[in-house]
This record gives structure tokens, C-alpha cells and sequence, in this order.
């Protein structure tokens, strides 16, 4: 029924919204970000979009403090820089299942430090006023805690390595459209032999500029490209889903960045499916 180990996607939905494409100025110090998101979830999706006959629940309470340092270094044309992210999460999950035997239940409440993602590759380019474009290549690393027996984990226990590619188009009128585009390659699970599939996220958001304010829409499509690899798996189910929701953004130079969404998910196969709220602030120092 589940599509990825657990039916955790691998890397964290939702973190680019307007002004994907540009990356922040070079500066002595850098910038330092602080994001804070809560994800619920009450179902599980099968492979047909209905709800899995469980009884599940998941909330994950997020706090990640992030590290971006761009240079005037140029790599290909582009302005060079390199970023880090530290995240520690709050997990509370439960499933109970019914079998011919009884009930099967399982439950974790949980609150430590997830993997580490560096980024040790960040282009920046900017073909014209309007437009930003900027490539990263990010490597998330097993650092996070991690027990094969617990229901669910802030660590995975496997290395992934994404390529990302984003960019963003303001109108001389003020109209955004931004957009980001993630691969996630994984290793294997050496604790459980358990390999996720490569998996594709298109992170979306589209608004209107008023003064130092952005408002509009925003959302993500995730999608699982293979099949999960594991000893017990004779087909690897293949996740998906979509969400949308409101999104808000505030930029005025010389203060802190300000993004804030909510967004609902739809349409999913193989996994949970929720709702999430995020905020995340920034400051170039």
C-alpha cells in the first residue's frame, strides 16, 4: 500500500514559493533563515485514491535554521554559493490496523534532530530585470535519529542526492510566476534493505506584487518516478499527490524575507494525505 519507506517522502515539500529564482545577495556574512511548518495528515491514500482501511495519524512539527552563502564569484556565468540547513522535527504518529486476530497497534511520539541537507552548489543567474534562475545541488546525509523498530523517524538512514533547478518571472506590472523543479536519488536503507524510488517535485507559485507585498497561490506536485526496492516487495507502489493553497510573501530591503502558505493535499495515491502550514523567515547579514 505504502510508496517510499514509511510513506515519508524523502526531502520536505513546500519550500519554494515566490521568488524561487533568486537567491540572496553576497554578503560578508551570508543570510540566515528560520523555517517552521506543521504538516497533519488523518488518512492514508491506496493505490486507487481511497482511504486505506487503517486508522492513522500524523502530526510533524518542523524547525529548521538554514545558512546561505552567496559570493561574486562566477561559475558559468553565475554568481556562486554554497548553503546548509539543520532540521529538527516533532513527530506524533499512531496506526492501528484490524486484522482477523485482533487489532494491530503502533504509536511514537518523538522529537530530535533529521538528516542534514548541504548545499554544496548554488548558480545564480540573472538573464534580465524581470528574470531569476538559479541551479543547487543538495546532498541530504543520515545524521538525523533513526530506529528501524519506531513507527516513524526525523532521520532516515539514507543518503539522497537532488538536483534542483528554479526561477522566477515578475512582469513589469508586478505578476509572479515562480516555479522549482527537485529530483531525489536514493540509497539504500542498510538497516532494513530498504531502497525508496526517485522521486520528482514541482513546487509552483503564482501572485501579484503590491508594494513590498506578494499575494497569491501556491502549491506542489510530488510525484514517485520507480519503484521502491526492498527483499519483501514483489511491486513497488508509486506515490503522488498534489497541494494548493493560499500563499503570502513580504521583501523590503534591508528587513527580514517573510514567506508564509497553507496549503491542503489532493489527489493522492500510496501515502498520507494532509494539510500543511508554513513560515519562513530570512535576513542577509
Amino acid at each position: 500500500m505504502l510508496a517510499t519507506e514509511n510513506g515519508a517522502p524523502t526531502t520536505a515539500a513546500g519550500l519554494y514559493n515566490f521568488g524561487a529564482g533568486f537567491m540572496p545577495p553576497a554578503t560578508p556574512k551570508g543570510a540566515f533563515g528560520l523555517r517552521t511548518a506543521f504538516y497533519s495528515a488523518n488518512s492514508f491514500k491506496d493505490n486507487s485514491g481511497k482511504d486505506a482501511p487503517v486508522d492513522f495519524s500524523l502530526d510533524v512539527l518542523s524547525l529548521s535554521l538554514a545558512h546561505v552563502r552567496m559570493t561574486d564569484h562566477e561559475v558559468l556565468g553565475a554568481k556562486y554559493g554554497w548553503g546548509v540547513v539543520f532540521p529538527f522535527l516533532h513527530m506524533e504518529a499512531s496506526l492501528d490496523v484490524s486484522t482477523p486476530v485482533g487489532t494491530f497497534s503502533r504509536s511514537a511520539d518523538v522529537f530530535r534532530q533529521a538528516d542534514i541537507q548541504v548545499i554544496p552548489l548554488i548558480l545564480q543567474w540573472h538573464p534580465s530585470r524581470n528574470l531569476g534562475v538559479n541551479a543547487q545541488f543538495q546532498i541530504q546525509a543520515p545524521t538525523g535519529d533513526y530506529d528501524k523498530d519506531r513507527l516513524v523517524s526525523p532521520g532516515l538512514n539514507h543518503w539522497t542526492f537532488s538536483p534542483i533547478f528554479n526561477a522566477t518571472y515578475i512582469s513589469d506590472t508586478g505578476f509572479e510566476i515562480s516555479s522549482s523543479f527537485e529530483l531525489d536519488f536514493n540509497t539504500r536503507n542498510r538497516a532494513t534493505d530498504y531502497r525508496n524510488g526517485v522521486e520528482y517535485r514541482h513546487e509552483f507559485a503564482m501572485g501579484q506584487h503590491v508594494k513590498d507585498w506578494t499575494v497569491g497561490l501556491g502549491g506542489y506536485y510530488y510525484h514517485q518516478l520507480t519503484d521502491d526496492k526492498a527483499p519483501s516487495l514483489t511491486s513497488g507502489n508509486r506515490a503522488r499527490t498534489i497541494a494548493a493553497g493560499p500563499a503570502l510573501s513580504f521583501f523590503r530591503p534591508g528587513m527580514p524575507a517573510v514567506w508564509l502558505h497553507g496549503y491542503k493535499e489532493f489527489g493522492t495515491r500510496n501515502r498520507a494525505e494532509g494539510y500543511s502550514l508554513a513560515l519562513r523567515i530570512a535576513q542577509s547579514f
